[in-house]
């Protein structure tokens, strides 16, 4: 049967559709990598990332299934496009001496870009041995170790399940972006793994943070100064530190932190809950306008916590008062249980009290049984409908 005339357009234009596409798709096996866990393919993840930047059109870097050792790589921009997909089926793991990472501040940085979309994949830092070292005699020897993945000075990116295992330190970290979106996370690492926070965010606007599950040695997420517009929902946090605005005020001159949204979080087995934390020392910085909203605890040591007199190893802020004013946070159905007596814990600034904290439908006990109990200094504010603990204000 004869094709019609239309019939030969489409075809004409399918084919040339699916060059197209075709053409802004970079395979990283086919530009050299090797997913046998042992051939270092930094080069053609770089080279990818290079097409895929260069190209005029929508681009997609995608790596195959297999494991992939790679070094640290920097993605920069700004790109020719503003629509690269980084489609992930396998999994990077880290070099297995974590010198070769250990110095460096990232093992994978997306920075300067826009419209960029992490599409699932694995990264295995293999953090344990770098762990193991700080916990050691000649820990002064140890490097800092690497943060997994840091979008920085970047706008308009979307990181979807995608599963962060054994940082050596920080998982991800978003520093100076705008509209980001996280959803469906996995971050995994032991509850002694020090300093590998699940996701930081700090000096970004617009970010969200959604469907996500975190486990690790210290806090789920952590909202550093200069984050605003926040929105956290549909998180399981533990073992970890809990969801940590702070600390803050290390710093005089800092920028504050507003308009954040917590909700919908379930805490098992960690070391804190909803927190906020501030250095015992002088600066310009600022809480205001935070909402905790439908939170469960479940073996939760510190359930809600604001802690204003944050000073490790009273070094650098002994006798010292935080600069930090927080004000107008709301706590909205929180219970569950406590694993110590003292549920809640208000320790505000003597210089700048806590103002307009409110709790409604507060209902924490403290092992599941007996009555919690709750601590207030520098603290002011108002209470409805279920309070247990009783209100110390």
């Amino acid at each position: 049967m004869k094709m019609s005339h239309h019939g030969i357009i489409l075809t004409i234009i399918m084919a040339t559709v699916i060059t197209a596409v075709s053409a802004a798709s970079y395979n990283v096996k086919t530009l050299g990598a090797k997913a046998d866990g042992r051939t270092d393919s930094t080069k053609a993840f770089m080279a990818a990332w290079s097409h895929a930047c260069g190209s005029s059109q929508p681009a997609t870097v995608y790596v195959p299934k297999g494991r992939y050792v790679v070094g640290g790589m920097r993605f920069s921009g700004p790109c020719k496009n503003g629509n690269i997909t980084v489609s992930i089926d396998g999994t990077l793991v880290a070099p297995a001496s974590y010198f070769v990472l250990g110095k460096a501040q990232y093992w994978l940085r997306f920075e300067h870009v826009e419209g960029v979309t992490i599409d699932s994949g694995v990264m295995d830092a293999q953090g344990a041995d770098l762990w193991a070292c700080k916990g050691s005699s000649g820990s002064e020897n140890c490097p800092d170790g690497a943060t997994s993945l840091e979008i920085f000075n970047s706008n308009n990116v979307k990181v979807y399940n995608f599963t962060s295992l054994n940082s050596q330190m920080f998982h991800i970290v978003l520093n100076g972006c705008r509209d980001v979106r996280v959803v469906g996370a996995t971050v995994v690492a032991p509850w002694n793994s020090p300093n590998t926070d699940g996701i930081h965010v700090q000096l970004s606007t617009g970010v969200t943070i959604l469907n996500s599950k975190i486990s690790t040695g210290d806090d789920c997420v952590s909202i550093g100064p200069g984050a605003t517009n926040l929105w956290i929902e549909n998180v399981d946090c533990g073992p970890g530190h809990g969801i940590s605005i702070g600390s803050l005020g290390k710093d005089l001159n800092e920028q504050g932190v507003k308009n954040v949204t917590v909700k919908r979080v379930n805490f098992k087995d960690a070391d804190n809950g909803l927190r906020i934390k501030s250095w015992a020392r002088p600066s310009y910085g600022f809480v205001n306008d935070v909402l905790f909203q439908n939170a469960v605890m479940t073996n939760v040591e510190n359930p809600i916590v604001i802690d204003q007199n944050y000073c490790p190893g009273h070094k650098n802020c002994p006798n010292q008062v935080s600069g930090v004013k927080i004000s107008n946070v709301k706590y909205e159905d929180i219970h569950g249980t406590s694993a110590t007596k003292v549920a809640v814990r208000f320790d505000c600034s003597k210089k700048y009290p806590c103002k307009g904290i409110t709790m409604q439908d507060v209902n924490l006990t403290f092992k599941n049984q007996v009555p919690a109990s709750s601590y207030c200094v520098n603290a002011g504010g108002k209470t409805s409908g279920v309070m247990k603990p009783t209100s110390c204000f």
